[in-house]
């Protein structure tokens, strides 16, 4: 059998893809490792492909899809430096796995231990407690056939809850000292935690949420517009992601 994760079904351009290939498409989940990738690239001049695919098609579930992700959710990202090809799922995974390899700098990341475990700790939290929360909120409010109180309530809240937690950090409650970012010494640092919270997050008018709910979290706000500054943030979720 062979070790070559691709098969006759698999697009040629992904197939035949060079260096680092991501398999994506604009949504939250996707802009994060979109974002990492442009912010490499204006660091680095790191280089890489993409193909667009649209989910809603469940191109996603195809067996040349699984082959790299059999979990079938976007993003996927290809590393074709290596034989067989490596393949990484999971945005967190997909970032730390940038990180490690094309941050040599630590321009996004952190060489002090403490530092790198803040980082992760921040990574993780929006990981397992907030984007499965406010994808929820999405899900219910604008997707779900009928529309549930108890669950469109209940998933509001906790998504709530959870930017109370971010404004916390960054507000400098319990330390004296705002923050500009979620991870590193002082005021912090643009960092992987940043890169991978920030896509969600910015979407808050989206998933349903007023300026009155939001009005808690001012430090959770200015946040959201200090990385919406930056060009690779932009170019990040801008139109080089939109299927034609």
């Amino acid at each position: 059998m062979s070790s070559s994760p691709y098969i006759a079904e698999t697009p040629a351009e992904v197939a035949n893809a060079k260096g680092l290939h991501l398999i994506t498409m604009n949504t939250p989940n996707g802009q994060a490792t979109q974002i990492m990738l442009e912010e490499l690239a204006d660091a680095y001049g790191t280089e890489w492909t993409t193909t667009l695919i649209n989910i809603m098609t469940n191109e996603q579930k195809k067996e040349w899809f699984l082959r790299l992700n059999p979990n079938g959710r976007i993003p996927v990202l290809v590393d074709n430096t290596v034989s067989p090809p490596f393949s990484v799922m999971e945005t967190s995974a997909q970032i730390l796995y940038l990180e490690k390899k094309a941050d040599r700098d630590d321009k996004f990341g952190f060489k002090d231990e403490f530092e790198r475990n803040e980082a992760l700790q921040w990574m993780f939290f929006w990981h397992g407690s907030g984007a499965p929360y406010q994808g929820q909120v999405n899900h219910f409010t604008r997707a779900a056939p009928e529309k549930i109180p108890y669950a469109i309530d209940r998933f509001k809240k906790e998504t709530l809850r959870v930017y109370g937690v971010l404004e916390i950090r960054l507000s400098g409650k319990y330390t004296g000292e705002p923050r500009d970012y979620l991870a590193g010494k002082g005021k912090g640092k643009y960092s992987v935690a940043d890169i991978k919270t920030w896509p969600w997050i910015k979407g808050w008018e989206r998933s349903g949420f007023t300026q009155e709910d939001m009005a808690p979290f001012p430090h959770l706000l200015k946040w959201i517009d200090r990385i919406a500054e930056r060009p690779a943030v932009q170019r990040g979720i801008g139109d080089k992601y939109v299927q034609k």
